[in-house]
């Protein structure tokens, strides 16, 4: 089985940055698309970057510009680097993950979640 285990959240003053970290663990052969989603109270889960197998990155229209993802394969890492923080990003974070392991096949994993809090 494959775990993933995000880290990195906290209160933060708008303005500031934060950086989170989605580490998995477990049998993983290969990743697929990796994603951060975002979801805050009384809203849906919503997308907020992807990185592609192939490397291309794809951002929410109120993130460009403030978040970069990143990853480490080495590691079995992504990242997810934010600045510029506003009241509006407050949410729970969550990491997704496509990943293939051998004699399993693909398959869908997220974390628990990590909850970000920008103070105004």
């Amino acid at each position: 089985q494959v775990q993933l285990v995000e880290s990195g959240g906290g209160l933060v003053q708008a303005g500031g940055s934060l950086r989170l970290f989605c580490a998995a663990s477990g049998s993983v052969a290969s990743f697929g698309n990796q994603g951060w989603y975002r979801q805050a109270p009384g809203k849906q889960r919503e997308l907020v970057a992807r990185i592609t197998i192939g490397g291309s990155t794809n951002y929410a229209d109120p993130v460009k510009g403030r978040f970069t993802i990143s990853r480490d394969n080495a590691k079995n890492t992504v990242y997810l680097q934010m600045n510029s923080l506003k009241p509006e990003d407050t949410a729970v974070y969550y990491c997704n993950a496509g990943v293939y392991i051998i004699d399993y096949g693909f398959s869908d994993y997220w974390g628990k979640g990590t909850l970000v809090t920008v103070s105004s």
